[in-house]
């Protein structure tokens, strides 16, 4: 079975809004956020690493090639790219279909 991503409804109007004028916004002409600010996002991403948990798992490594080749064309490292998944995939982003 393949897995397909599917269209996450927000979760309510104001959710739906700010996406709505996140989709206008041209990130080519936003400044560069000064030190402090960048050192508050650095401080709360690190925050949130390390509250996450490791797991290790057996993979066949032609399964492995093959995520690393998604994940690199994607423009993610592949650990990102297996942990979006498992999150669309819990979060009922990703659904399974059949093939044939």
């Amino acid at each position: 079975m393949m897995a397909e991503t599917k269209k996450v409804k927000p979760l309510d109007q104001q959710e739906e809004d700010l996406e709505k004028a996140l989709k206008g916004v041209d990130v080519t002409k936003l400044s560069k956020p000064d030190t402090q600010i960048q050192e508050k996002f650095k401080a709360t991403a690190s925050n949130f690493v390390k509250n996450e948990t490791k797991m290790n798992i057996r993979i066949d490594p032609l399964e492995l090639n093959e995520i690393k080749k998604r994940a690199k064309s994607e423009g993610l490292k592949y650990q990102s790219f297996v942990k979006s998944v498992l999150h669309k995939y819990i979060t009922g982003q990703l659904t399974e279909r059949k093939i044939g």
